[in-house]
């Protein structure tokens, strides 16, 4: 009995394991294959600790392929800061309920622009791959990343250098704001 036992349990584990293997191998439509992108995917999405973008450049020459690959994902990474900054400044400002709101909205909206240009001067390569293609062009394929603490510390210097916003500034309670806004990015 023992061993008709041992050899059900082993019959079933093998077949969960073949039913789990042909269940990730979903099939294409007829006419379709997929297409593997080099330095996209998963690992290089924002989080809640980092900014991340990525793209491609393509032309005749190696160097203006990358540097093309470079201003998107730069491009697309400012993009994203600047609309998770704006919407964290805009529930911190609504949530301390300030009697200059319209103002303080305002300067914040400045030192958003002048943070994001400052800060992207921090980017970190996390992957780059260059192809040549078949008529001879290249085409690089880059991810970027930028720290999401290092734009939190950004705006707590500049704040401090703003007196008027100094005064209406409280730095947990944007950290606060900030991290549950990363949070949010992190669960998409």
């Amino acid at each position: 009995m023992k061993k008709l036992t041992y050899s059900s349990l082993l019959l079933f584990a093998l077949a969960g394991a073949v039913m789990i293997g042909c269940k990730g191998k979903e099939k294409l439509p007829k006419g379709e294959k997929e297409v593997n992108i080099p330095c996209s995917g998963p690992d290089y999405f924002t989080n809640n600790k980092f900014f991340r973008a990525n793209s491609l450049g393509e032309s005749s020459d190696l160097v203006v392929s990358k540097k093309k690959a470079m201003d998107n994902a730069r491009a697309e990474l400012a993009a994203a800061i600047q609309s998770t900054v704006k919407t964290v400044t805009d529930n911190y400002v609504n949530s301390r309920e300030f009697n200059n709101k319209e103002d303080l909205e305002e300067r914040f909206e400045q030192l958003n622009r002048t943070i994001v240009d400052q800060t992207l001067s921090g980017i970190k390569m996390i992957c780059e791959k260059q192809v040549q293609t078949e008529k001879g062009g290249y085409r690089t394929y880059v991810a970027i990343e930028l720290s999401a603490s290092d734009i939190v510390q950004q705006y707590t210097e500049n704040l401090s250098k703003d007196q008027k916003l100094k005064i209406d500034y409280d730095y947990e309670k944007f950290k606060e704001t900030f991290d549950k806004e990363m949070e949010k990015m992190s669960n998409k």
